[in-house]
């Protein structure tokens, strides 16, 4: 009986591949896929399972299927390059930004800035902090007495 080629093998390194050079020649460019590779990885995880596939039917049916050497070093290979996509992508990425020795603390003043909101008016820090704030409706709220506002300022630490 001819042995035929084990295509899963083929299809998964290919798959690894695509996942992996993908990021950085296409996906990189959009800001939704170059924080997080929600692309990629899925990419990355049906290679990964491919090859397991083609694998398995080398070793469990060697006399149908090629496969058993070149598809053992092929898989190596790619988990290799997957792995090494992951190392960069979530732990080595961390030691390219630089520190941040000028950061603003917990509980530190923040200096006065204004700032246009979703219509295009300005709203400045102190007005938004002398304002009265009311939860419930306006006309609930002229029985009851106004409350200060608080701000919360969310500082989110890029290098885009």
């Amino acid at each position: 009986m001819k042995r035929s080629w084990n295509s899963a093998v083929w299809i998964g390194a290919l798959l690894v591949s695509l996942g992996v050079i993908s990021y950085p020649v296409f996906f990189v460019r959009f800001a939704a896929l170059r924080d997080f590779p929600w692309a990629n990885l899925p990419i990355i995880a049906l290679g990964l399972g491919l090859l397991a596939l083609g694998l398995a039917r080398a070793f469990r049916h060697p006399d149908l299927f090629r496969g058993k050497i070149f598809g053992s070093v092929l898989s190596v290979l790619a988990l290799g390059f997957s792995g090494f996509f992951l190392y960069g992508i979530f732990i080595g990425a961390r030691h390219v930004l630089p520190p941040s020795a000028g950061a603003p603390q917990v509980g530190q003043t923040v200096p006065d800035f204004t700032l246009p909101d979703s219509p295009n008016h300005p709203v400045s820090l102190t007005a938004s902090l002398n304002s009265p704030f009311t939860p419930e409706s306006t006309t609930r709220a002229e029985n009851t007495t106004a409350k200060v506002a608080g701000v919360i300022l969310i500082f989110y630490r890029g290098y885009w």
